[in-house]
């Protein structure tokens, strides 16, 4: 197809070059689809029920692998000792032993991780609607990568180690404190305990937190609130300290794919968009 002239009020014949409209129209839609855009409160509601009910399924399909999680327990724990980090049954027994101390952190366990997550969803659906769907997709991507860690790795928590003289404290002090102990075990698998989400969850709440917030003491409390974590699930023998480290890799793995997705990190996007 040849180039087509034009004659200019001058007299002049100039040549015009084709567009290439494909490239800019998908460029255009690309630009449109990853624009971050307003949440509809409906959606969003429904995509995170349908979300946990999902994980929940996926999470508690997995074939419960006792005696490979076993075997994996045992080599975490060895490899623990070998670096010189295994002092979870020291902090278990120690903190075991304080009793109101060791329910409130079974009751912990059991809720914060559910309601400051939400609490933190809902913080920024309304306040930073622009960063709300990149925080969201962190998350998503950190539990979607967490699931294929408990298919590929079963692992034991240390409650459940043969002889190694960890404490249940949720048996111990009939409390409710894990889906994984007493009543609820046969409603949750057991044998998931790498990665730890309670960590990669409680650690994207503490850094949006510490990133977003314009109160100086909201921003510690936003860095206390997974270090505090990070002590009571090893305190009540539900992860080991290596469980913590698979959950911050997750969580890595959540911000580089919306890194990837938006084109920048969630909190550095505007914090308001259009309708």
């Amino acid at each position: 197809m040849g180039e087509t002239t034009v004659t200019t009020l001058e007299g002049r014949e100039e040549a015009v070059v084709p567009q290439t409209v494909t490239d800019n129209s998908g460029q255009s839609l690309l630009h449109r689809v990853r624009a971050p855009r307003r949440p509809r409160l409906w959606f969003e509601i429904l995509l995170i029920a349908v979300s946990y009910w999902t994980y929940s399924l996926i999470r508690n399909a997995v074939p419960e692998q006792k005696s490979q999680a076993l075997r994996n327990a045992d080599w975490i724990w060895q490899a623990e000792h070998s670096i010189g980090i295994a002092v979870e049954q020291s902090v278990n027994h120690a903190v075991n032993s304080v009793t109101w101390l060791i329910v409130g952190m079974n009751y912990y366990y059991a809720t914060l991780h559910f309601v400051v997550t939400l609490g933190v969803l809902v913080w920024l659906y309304r306040s930073h609607p622009g960063r709300y769907a990149a925080t969201r997709l962190v998350l998503f991507a950190t539990t979607g990568v967490a699931l294929v860690g408990y298919y590929l790795y079963p692992l034991a928590p240390p409650r459940l180690m043969n002889g190694a003289d960890f404490i249940d404290t949720v048996v111990v002090h009939q409390t409710w404190g894990s889906m994984a102990s007493g009543d609820l075990k046969n409603m949750s698998n057991q044998y998931a305990a790498m990665p730890s989400m309670h960590i990669g969850w409680s650690l994207w709440c503490g850094l949006t937190i510490f990133a977003l917030a314009s109160v100086p003491w909201v921003k510690v409390l936003g860095l206390v609130y997974p270090a505090l974590t990070l002590v009571v699930i090893v305190a009540t023998a539900n992860h080991f300290w290596l469980d913590a480290v698979g959950g911050m890799l997750c969580l890595t793995f959540g911000y580089a794919v919306a890194r990837v997705w938006y084109g920048d990190l969630p909190y550095r996007l505007p914090r308001a968009v259009g309708g």
